[in-house]
């Protein structure tokens, strides 16, 4: 278990509380599972990958291996928390009339209704305890588009409306809902969608960071997945009881255009 991080209130501020993370072997997901068992938090890891195995017995935490585009098999997850945050996600990228509607239906499956199965698990414990907390880490393409993503940028969308309708079913009941939207993230996402990218654009795959992740952020970097993270902490902190139904944008000013 990582010393305690710092709290917005105090050490540990999240002890006694699980927190489920899905998409946690590695990338925002690890990052979060990290930061909220360094505030004290018990963390299960949910992820397809067997490495959250691994990732999960260094944070002394609880692994939990299954795909979310088997729908059947979430529902038949025998979850309970009092925090969840919505990673898991995939990426692709090709014109409308060339992507592949499986891969449509898997990536809308993955990000929307596994999401909401898991939701639909874990409120019933949430309500009975007058507390809980719910992050989705949508992105900046849950408030904007981008050429070449239909599915990605669909799933983020509905991400951003399954928020907000939890936020106001659960608020009255203790339980908080909010999304974190962040720009391009420093993760393997990111890294393998750079060929095609280059593909569909027509440039090389070493422009496709300055010409085409970069184009839009004020900020010229790429953000680094503690600091998604760190917005995590702070949602489902004693500081942010009064957020609900927001998107914490962390685009480096994309969105200001």
């Amino acid at each position: 278990m990582p010393p305690p991080g710092p709290r917005i209130g105090g050490v540990t501020e999240l002890a006694g509380r699980t927190a489920l993370v899905t998409g946690a072997a590695s990338g925002i997901g690890a990052a979060c599972a990290q930061r909220l068992a360094a505030d004290g938090a018990r963390v299960v890891l949910l992820d397809r990958d067997e490495r959250v195995a691994d990732a999960a017995g260094k944070l002394g935490g609880e692994a939990v291996i299954a795909d979310l585009t088997d729908t059947a098999a979430v529902g038949g997850l025998d979850l309970a928390a009092d925090i969840v945050v919505n990673c898991a996600g995939v990426q692709h990228v090709a014109p409308i009339e060339e992507f592949p509607p499986e891969q449509f239906h898997r990536m809308l499956t993955l990000m929307v209704e596994a999401p909401f199965l898991i939701l639909r698990a874990v409120l019933p414990g949430m309500y009975a305890n007058g507390w809980g907390r719910v992050v989705h880490i949508s992105s900046v393409h849950g408030i904007r588009a981008s050429a070449y993503k239909s599915a990605y940028v669909a799933a983020k969308h509905a991400t951003e409306g399954l928020s907000k309708t939890l936020a106001l079913e659960g608020g009255p009941r203790g339980v908080t809902s909010n999304t974190v939207c962040p720009a391009y993230v420093r993760t393997p996402l990111v890294e393998n969608q750079i060929a095609d990218q280059a593909r569909t654009h027509g440039i090389a795959e070493d422009e496709v960071v300055e010409k085409i992740m970069l184009t839009e952020p004020a900020i010229k970097r790429l953000i680094e997945p503690a600091e998604v993270a760190a917005a995590v902490a702070y949602l489902c902190s004693d500081a942010a009881s009064f957020v609900n139904g927001s998107s914490l944008v962390l685009d480096g000013g994309w969105s200001a255009r």
